[in-house]
């Protein structure tokens, strides 16, 4: 769609001294095996293997390498049942929820669900019907499981792209809640809604006007984003802006590229918007005239050190004596470069001044490791502290 007009964000609904981003649309919680999804709870990030789900050993590996590069939860292709039978091998050698992904056959949806599926992500219209739709309702009422109806511009029903002029935000709309309405008939409410679409302003409208008429929590994407560069930047907009807004309980960065590079983006823009943290935060100038220094290098030595931080601390590398302390003052630690002198900064406050690079560069890493191990100890105890209250 050309030129689509998206409304302007109301300002005055902001509270006073807010950092720009609105409160939560209030949603439903549901549970995903132990991760909750709407509510209070923080914005889950999610994503999908690219595996062979019947490949056991590969599916579980890429499962952990995403668990460890921050993902929450994990959707699997369900396309036979071989590979629903897959499930119960998967399942008890991963530690975040498993969603199986169903599409035309009800009884994969029956058979994930027996094999260990914490959640079904279905599409209600090509199921096959409603006494099917009812029987893979009944199966997840039975244990617990939620459901995601999840459509995109590929799933938009005939009457529908004939009743508003083809494939827009409002024929997405209609049928996302009139495949939800088929679930909630049967009287099953825990539901999480998708309308996915490959433009960002058509996304963006979507989930807007969605969020004015249901209260499922939502599951934000673009679909089909494309690669890295491209994908990661139409995902930022679309998201970024939704959930400045308040809209939208659960993530996924649809990428072509390496899973790492999705839960990266995901947490990127999370943190962006404050909403939540993983792992340090780098900020460094754009540079100028002014620069008298390899700031690119130091950039990247930097950032060569915070790949072993496990804390959220804040960063900061600048090419300037004369601002760059003032301008990050709220890092955490930084250092700040010149002609000829390089300043170790702490919250803003000159902690040491030196002459050779090198040295300045030792003294950030040791000050980061340092840190972070102190947050790493406090959180265990923290950790202890919760864990021995619960026992009973």
């Amino acid at each position: 769609m050309n030129g689509l007009a998206l409304p302007i964000l109301d300002r005055e609904k902001l509270p006073e001294g807010s950092s720009g981003v609105l409160p939560r649309h209030r949603t439903r919680k549901v549970m995903i095996g132990n991760v909750p999804v709407g509510g209070d709870a923080p914005v889950a990030v999610q994503s999908m293997c690219d595996t062979d789900t019947r490949d056991v050993l590969g599916t579980v590996k890429q499962i952990h390498e995403m668990e460890a590069a921050g993902c929450e939860i994990v959707r699997v292709a369900v396309p036979d049942t071989e590979a629903a039978h897959a499930l119960a091998q998967i399942r008890p050698q991963i530690h975040i929820p498993l969603v199986a992904d169903i599409h035309f056959d009800w009884r994969l949806a029956l058979l994930a669900a027996e094999h260990g599926a914490d959640k079904l992500r279905i599409n209600p219209g090509n199921i096959g019907g409603q006494a099917k739709i009812a029987e893979v309702v009944a199966c997840a009422k039975d244990r617990g499981l939620p459901i995601r109806v999840g459509v995109n511009q590929g799933s938009i029903e005939k009457d529908l792209l004939d009743k508003y002029g083809g494939n827009n935000p409002d024929s997405l709309v209609e049928s996302a809640l009139r495949n939800a309405e088929m679930i909630a008939d049967l009287d099953f409410h825990d539901i999480v809604l998708s309308l996915k679409s490959s433009n960002p302003a058509e996304a963006i409208a979507a989930y807007r006007s969605v969020s004015q008429k249901c209260d499922y929590p939502l599951h934000l994407g673009v679909t089909e984003a494309g690669p890295v560069k491209t994908g990661s930047l139409k995902s930022a907009v679309a998201l970024g802006t939704l959930l400045a807004e308040g809209i939208g309980d659960t993530i996924r960065v649809s990428l072509t590229g390496p899973k790492s590079e999705e839960m990266e983006a995901c947490w990127g823009i999370l943190q962006a918007l404050g909403l939540r943290r993983r792992g340090p935060e780098l900020v460094s100038c754009p540079s100028c005239g002014r620069i008298e220094i390899d700031l690119l290098s130091l950039v990247e030595e930097v950032q060569s050190t915070l790949r072993d931080i496990q804390s959220p601390l804040k960063v900061a590398v600048m090419g300037c004596v004369v601002n760059g302390p003032g301008e990050a003052r709220d890092a955490d630690w930084g250092i700040f470069g010149g002609k000829g002198v390089y300043l170790l900064t702490r919250k803003g406050e000159i902690v040491e001044r030196f002459t050779d690079r090198d040295a300045a560069k030792r003294a950030l890493t040791a000050a980061l490791i340092d840190a972070d191990a102190q947050i790493v100890r406090k959180s265990a105890v923290i950790a202890g502290i919760h864990s021995d209250t619960n026992i009973v």
